[in-house]
């Protein structure tokens, strides 16, 4: 029932294994990247009427795109600017285009992603990037911000922002299947017109981003969670004084199973503690399930949010756009 983690363990194994199975499949691997990138190289992008922001990483989820995409909104909103989300609904059976009324869809729907950004600014799922793009336009958007994307050619970025994850996260590690790359970091960085470094350390990146809870009651509580990177969120619970007497991880964009439920359930009254969640979790579960259910809502944080508004504003403002990413 329960998964140790959403990823394969011999990713990150540096065990004779895992050493082994990523050697078997670093073929696969170079196909996979031979195949995109001559996708990169034989599509020619659709422009959009508005701008387009891109909010994207090299890795296989787990980086804080969604957040950091609430942040920008949050940022342009704040100079009354109009943004758009324009996200793929992963998990979800909307192929598009289609804007997001959380009144009437469901995470089934149209994915558990989508349902956050809608809570923050008009949201448009679309599998077909361009032409969730002129749907946008065509609702009144100033501007379009891309929850991920980074990779699809199909729709020109007038600015991309590459989401690194921690060293220990970016080193030594293969490329898709072998690994969690989607393409070589290095190769992602020259593609991308601003880098933030998703911790504490800035390095080299333009930016330092980390996520922060809002407004914390720490109590006795059984975690769990089916997010990309499920030791981040236990970590920020730890941080902000929460007990936690279980640690349960679950697949990433999981879909909660009845018996999973009753199995939660179960161990919160085993050990007499509240279950907490994700915000992104949160919204797929029954209603009934909720009600006792705690959320750590958590908010992305920059080092310089006057800088990084600085320069979203500019490609709002019509400022010579530089050379769009592909």
């Amino acid at each position: 029932m329960l998964k140790s983690g959403s990823s394969p363990w011999f990713w990150r194994s540096e065990t004779f294994a895992g050493r082994a199975i990523r050697a078997a499949l670093a073929p696969a691997a170079s196909i996979y990247q031979a195949g995109y990138k001559a996708r990169l190289a034989l599509t020619n992008p659709a422009r959009a009427d508005i701008p387009v922001i891109c909010i994207g990483n090299a890795t296989l989820g787990g980086t804080g795109k969604t957040p950091f995409a609430l942040l920008a909104a949050r940022l342009l909103k704040e100079e009354g600017v109009n943004p758009a989300f324009l996200t793929r609904g992963y998990g979800g059976a909307e192929a598009g285009p289609v804007l997001v009324d959380p009144d009437r869809h469901d995470a089934d729907d149209v994915g558990d992603e989508a349902l956050l950004l809608a809570s923050e600014a008009m949201t448009i799922v679309s599998r077909n990037r361009p032409t969730g793009a002129r749907l946008a336009s065509r609702e009144g958007a100033d501007v379009i911000i891309m929850d991920d994307g980074f990779q699809n050619p199909s729709l020109r970025k007038d600015l991309s922002i590459l989401l690194i994850g921690a060293p220990a996260d970016t080193q030594g590690r293969g490329l898709f299947p072998a690994g969690p790359f989607r393409e070589p970091l290095d190769e992602a960085k020259v593609r991308a017109q601003i880098t933030v470094a998703m911790g504490p350390e800035k390095d080299s990146a333009d930016f330092c981003a980390w996520m922060e809870p809002v407004a914390p009651s720490p109590e006795r509580v059984i975690a769990f969670a089916g997010i990309g990177r499920p030791e981040k969120f236990f970590k920020t619970l730890e941080d902000a004084g929460y007990d936690l007497v279980q640690r349960l991880s679950f697949p990433d964009h999981h879909r909660y199973a009845p018996a999973e439920l009753r199995f939660l359930a179960r161990e919160a009254r085993r050990e007499k503690a509240r279950l907490i969640c994700t915000e992104k979790d949160a919204v797929k579960l029954p209603a009934d399930f909720r009600a006792d259910l705690l959320t750590l809502p958590v908010t992305m944080r920059v080092d310089d949010p006057s800088a990084l508004k600085s320069r979203l504003m500019a490609v709002i403002n019509g400022s010579p756009k530089s050379e769009a990413s592909r």
